[in-house]
């Protein structure tokens, strides 16, 4: 993964110097030319970037929350390779991943006031601005192809469109996986809905997500994912709910002792760039980047696909007690979410998802 660095060029012109020694016989008189360092350049630490040397050049900085063992971080190097390689150079990607820029939230706002070109994030992390989040509803869709089929639908199109109005323009969308929920060894396993009741539980900042887990019984909190390991290694929280690959890619399972397989929210990840950023681009310049996200998505869902259905065993051998429980009364209980995101979503909306989704 390349980043930014601090390559040190060392340029300069040493100018000759002469010296001019003029010998008189008969005076014996010797005339000395001082160095002449006029020309001599300062040597610097840190070069200037490449596009303040050719203007033709875009660098683009891309952050996102995870580091670089996460499916967005792998299809992150693959868009910045076929970005670059198309582009000829023009366009340079730089990636800042672990929450380099802070957390899901600063991140999205980076990309609103400009302080940063490129993320990916949790749908749920954009609901504030738009309807996006609608994708995290509770048991909404069954498996991976159905929730690959709505995010490219032209609903979800129809939908990202009022990203637009938040300097916001999606290119993709990456895969998270589905959700499920860990626990401590005090707060044992998750084997039925009444073991939900009063959880403390970290969420993201996710209301869809924040409500469903209130909806469950549980007591949500928000916390950054960059602290999130350290909470729950010092107990600050009995659990938390993520996909399969994030609870092992970053090794939750040191710091929790059980893993409930609920599914209970499919977490897509608009793949976003700043619109006034798009639109200073070529054409062609646009042709190449959408390209590259779309391939970049294509690997990503294929990575969180596999990492889904092997990870578990994965989980079991570093010590992870797993349960399956009934999910029938979960998804009654969650219910009470659609109630709650009825009126700002409106209606029509709603039943246009539910057709589009199942």
């Amino acid at each position: 993964m390349k980043q930014p660095g601090r390559n040190i060029l060392v340029w300069g012109i040493i100018s000759s110097i002469s010296i001019c020694c003029l010998v008189s016989c008969s005076m014996g008189n010797q005339k000395d030319f001082s160095e002449n360092t006029d020309n001599i350049m300062t040597i610097t630490e840190e070069d200037p970037p490449m596009s303040a040397l050719n203007p033709q050049i875009h660098t683009i900085k891309l952050g996102f929350s995870t580091d670089e063992t996460d499916p967005r971080a792998v299809a992150a190097v693959e868009f910045e390779r076929m970005v670059e390689e198309q582009s000829g150079g023009d366009l340079q990607i730089e990636i800042y991943p672990s929450g380099e820029f802070g957390s899901d939230r600063d991140l999205i706002m980076g990309v609103i006031n400009g302080s940063l070109d490129m993320t990916v994030s949790s749908a749920g992390n954009f609901a504030n601005f738009a309807n996006v989040g609608i994708s995290a509803f509770p048991f909404l869709f069954q498996d991976f192809d159905k929730a690959w089929e709505f995010m490219d639908s032209p609903l979800v199109e129809e939908i990202n469109e009022e990203l637009k109005e938040y300097n916001i323009h999606v290119l993709a969308h990456f895969d998270n996986g589905f959700r499920c929920i860990t626990t401590s060894e005090k707060a044992g396993p998750i084997e039925s809905l009444a073991d939900m009741r009063d959880l403390n539980i970290r969420t993201s900042y996710n209301q869809v997500v924040m409500e469903t887990m209130s909806a469950l019984g549980a007591k949500p909190k928000i916390l950054d994912f960059t602290l999130l390991y350290q909470a729950l290694k010092n107990h600050e929280f009995e659990a938390q709910e993520n996909p399969i690959p994030v609870i092992y890619n970053h090794k939750l399972y040191e710091v929790q002792q059980y893993l409930a397989i609920t599914n209970h929210s499919y977490d897509a990840m608009p793949f976003v760039i700043r619109e006034d950023l798009w639109n200073s681009f070529t054409d062609e310049q646009k042709e190449i980047i959408e390209k590259a996200a779309k391939e970049a998505q294509s690997l990503n869902r294929k990575l969180n696909r596999e990492q889904t259905e092997s990870y578990v065993e994965l989980l079991e051998e570093q010590g992870m007690i797993v349960t399956y429980p009934d999910l029938e009364a979960f998804k009654e209980a969650s219910k009470a979410v659609y109630n709650y995101f009825a009126p700002s979503y409106g209606e029509e909306l709603m039943n246009r998802v539910f057709e589009q989704a199942n």
